[in-house]
């Protein structure tokens, strides 16, 4: 379960210009362990805990967050034809955003997750190093892929490693890719390497840290519990603002302790490393190379709140049981949960109980709940509901919810206040922990406005 706090969308937002940082502000490369991007004088960054982007001006103040339902974990964020975000998500998804936080189109992953990087109109996608599944390869897949700027793959770069073992081909193959003056640049995730690749994909340049004596394919390790033998190496890469290659990687076989490694893009000479000795960081670099490292945490902390986004689009959907409509408006005067759920949700069923207990517990001037079924069998949504016998009612929405609402996955919750106007976003099932917290949130919001309103 992530949760993500629904402020941003209505602040003000500085004035995007189609110039670089001034030489004397910084550019975010590096937020935790996900690339930044600069749009304009900004950087925008992925907070893939809470489900939002975060921008940066030049001084690395938060001016702005933006929160999505197609928001569910963004790892990495990159620049996108026509002053516009392309956000990677971790299953691979790829998002274009423009900069007031309106989603424009997404495309599904060319690779079981993929990872983009951008450089004008040309769109890279590697092998996510952020979610590694377990596919067998033959080797027919290329290394990287060329993507037009509808996610559409064009054309193939490099010739994918396929190790002994076939189901760690992804894991083996997966990485960061940069574009930089039209060159490819690869560092593999369990790999000592760090790669300039030409035209067709092949290595111009390799460069090492030395940090292995001898590099293995990645391997099984004996015993009941299946666990891979790997070092975690290269997890992000994107060029700074000064024109070098910057590589956050690990400094020990697990990345427990991060490491940051600056190289010549034309010679692939290291010039600079930083042994950072923390699990996340956050890197920011100017025009002239000067580097900041900073806390991930201390940075996020300064977030403002501008508002809240109200909850849209609105819906008029039938009352499993009397048939009649029933519209958000209907809801105005509460705090309200929305969630949007369906019979073959496992995760749903293990909610249900816990909504009908927090639907119990405050009284009906300040709280309700509108559970959207969003089955296409009607026979399996009442036979869910004469399971369960939530004491709310059920709306019905007939399969059409995702296409509306855009949610990556089931349980979906949105928290929203009396005036309608999204407190939190909920994505998949917490157990007790979540509930204790909505308990809370939803508690103070309706005594914080009993004691506006004395």
């Amino acid at each position: 379960m992530r949760r993500v706090l629904g402020a941003g969308a209505a602040g003000a937002l500085l004035v995007l210009t189609a110039c670089r940082p001034a030489p004397s502000g910084f550019t975010l490369l590096f937020l935790g362990r996900s690339s930044a991007a600069p749009v304009g004088s900004l950087s925008w960054a992925p907070d893939p805990d809470h489900s939002r982007l975060v921008v940066f001006d030049g001084a690395l103040h938060v001016v702005r967050t933006v929160t999505d339902p197609r928001l569910s974990s963004p790892v990495a964020v990159a620049a996108y034809p026509g002053g516009r975000l392309l956000v990677t998500e971790r299953t691979g998804e790829g998002v274009v955003f423009d900069t007031a936080g309106k989603p424009v189109r997404e495309w599904e992953s060319p690779f079981p997750a993929s990872l983009y990087a951008t450089e004008g109109t040309r769109i890279i996608a590697s092998r996510s190093p952020y979610f590694v599944q377990f596919v067998a390869e033959d080797g027919s897949v290329p290394l990287l892929w060329l993507l037009d700027t509808l996610g559409h793959p064009r054309q193939g770069l490099g010739i994918a490693h396929v190790p002994d073992i076939r189901y760690l081909a992804q894991l083996m193959n997966a990485g960061p890719a940069v574009l930089s003056h039209d060159v490819p640049y690869f560092a593999p995730l369990v790999r000592d390497e760090i790669l300039r690749l030409d035209a067709t994909g092949s290595p111009v340049w390799r460069s090492s840290r030395g940090m292995i004596p001898v590099e293995r394919d990645p391997q099984f390790v004996a015993g009941n519990v299946r666990r891979v033998a790997h070092a975690l190496i290269n997890i992000a890469m994107t060029v700074g603002p000064d024109g070098r290659l910057y590589v956050l990687g690990g400094a020990d076989s697990a990345a427990t302790r991060l490491r940051l490694d600056v190289l010549n893009r034309e010679t692939g000479e290291i010039v600079d490393t930083r042994v950072l000795g923390t699990p996340a960081t956050a890197i920011a670099v100017n025009r002239r190379g000067r580097i900041r490292v900073l806390d991930p945490e201390a940075l996020l902390a300064q977030t403002p709140t501008h508002g809240r986004d109200l909850f849209a689009p609105s819906f008029t959907l039938p009352d499993l049981a009397s048939g009649k409509p029933v519209r958000l408006e209907d809801y105005h005067g509460k705090v309200t949960l929305v969630n949007f759920w369906a019979s073959w949700c496992g995760p749903c069923r293990e909610e249900f109980p816990h909504m009908a207990e927090l639907y119990s517990e405050f009284h009906r001037a300040d709280f309700d709940v509108a559970a959207i079924s969003d089955d296409v069998s009607g026979s399996k949504m009442r036979e869910f509901v004469r399971e369960f016998r939530p004491p709310f009612p059920i709306l019905v929405g007939g399969g059409r919810m995702k296409a509306a609402y855009h949610y990556r996955g089931l349980p979906y919750s949105v928290l929203l206040d009396r005036e309608g106007r999204i407190i939190e976003r909920i994505f998949g099932f917490g157990g007790e922990t979540e509930f204790r917290h909505l308990r809370e949130i939803i508690a103070r919001e309706i005594d914080a406005d009993s004691a506006a309103r004395r």
